[in-house]
């Protein structure tokens, strides 16, 4: 058998524990707008939600468009503004929001699906009640930089009330995949826009999902930002409420990590964050022992108590990836093959 082939078998007999234990799962995969605007990286991205999809996994697909709305916003004439990594929504912003997140986006994210033979429905949080908000009064909100703080009035943005997912898991059960946008309603059918990150974690709780996946543009939470190779392997929902509270994260990367471990708290199986550009990094990061993130865990998961989980935020040294297999270590027996460091799919 040529070596080509001998490291292919390696490579499924490796997938073949993960393959088991996720089969019949919900996963609800969030991504942004600059891996919506990539087309290799959506086609990419498409190949792997299709594989998921025709080994058996469940999967819900939410998404933002900041850049999106943003380019369309100048384009228009307009000053995007964003306070935090969230977007002040005035009546333009929000006519902005609905043609980009409800019209461009979502149809470009359901063609790329269709392509590679899912059968992908789109559709915003407002079909079905999906997604019940209430307008978010004014906000204090202190400067990341000075310390200094402000009210800030986000226009229309909602906070969420109650979520819906029954249509979600009516489309599942019957083999289609649900494709989200971050736009939600209140009582009296007010168009409002929501975070993404915020909504695939009320989602992914009322589901009572296997995983919640961020995909982003980095390759996970770096300890250090300037150091693409510091990557994070691991932490526990109370490390990342404490880098949170402590500031030591900061800018767009906050919502995601606060979305994370808010679903993983509540119910969610495990929060994964890893890079969306990167060539087949979600089917890496479920089916390698290494895997290509940041693994989000509650302290009682058994991967937490495997782990250094005592690594403090910031440090300077990732672990190691004989950590991270240790950690991830599968059934017995499985073959070995070394993909790229990173914390990727544990013990159930």
């Amino acid at each position: 058998m040529a070596v080509k082939e001998q490291l292919l078998l390696r490579i499924l007999k490796q997938a073949l524990p993960y393959l088991r234990r996720h089969r019949g799962q919900v996963m609800v995969v969030k991504l942004g707008g600059e891996i919506a605007a990539n087309t290799e990286a959506l086609r990419s991205l498409a190949e792997d939600i299709s594989l998921l999809s025709h080994v058996g996994i469940r999967c819900v697909v939410v998404h933002g468009g900041g850049p999106q709305a943003t380019e369309l916003s100048r384009r228009l004439g307009m000053v995007p503004t964003l306070v935090q990594g969230r977007r002040v929504t005035d009546d333009q912003t929000l006519d902005v929001a609905k043609m980009v997140f409800a019209g461009k986006i979502n149809v470009d994210i359901t063609s790329a699906l269709r392509t590679q033979g899912v059968q992908a429905v789109g559709m915003s949080g407002v079909a079905a009640d999906i997604l019940h908000a209430a307008r978010r009064a004014p906000t204090e909100i202190t400067d990341e930089v000075t310390g200094e703080k402000s009210m800030v009035d986000f226009g229309h943005v909602g906070d969420i009330t109650s979520v819906n997912t029954g249509v979600l898991s009516l489309l599942m059960e019957n083999g289609y995949v649900p494709v989200l946008s971050s736009l939600g309603s209140d009582g009296d059918g007010n168009i409002l826009n929501i975070n993404a990150d915020t909504v695939s974690a009320a989602v992914a709780a009322d589901l009572q999902a296997g995983k919640l996946i961020i995909l982003t543009s980095v390759a996970g939470v770096l300890a250090d930002k300037q150091d693409p190779d510091s990557l994070v392997s691991l932490l526990t929902v109370g490390q990342v409420n404490e880098a949170l509270s402590t500031g030591a994260i900061a800018g767009g990367m906050r919502p995601k990590l606060a979305a994370l471990a808010r679903a993983v708290a509540t119910g969610v199986g495990r929060g994964h964050i890893l890079s969306g550009l990167q060539h087949g990094s979600l089917l890496l990061e479920l089916f390698t022992r290494a895997g290509a993130g940041t693994l989000i865990v509650r302290e009682d998961d058994q991967a937490a108590h495997r782990a250094p989980s005592t690594l403090p935020f910031g440090a300077r040294t990732p672990m190691t990836e004989d950590a991270a297999r240790e950690v991830a270590a599968p059934e017995a027996g499985a073959p070995e093959v070394a993909p790229p460091p990173g914390q990727g799919e544990t013990a159930p």
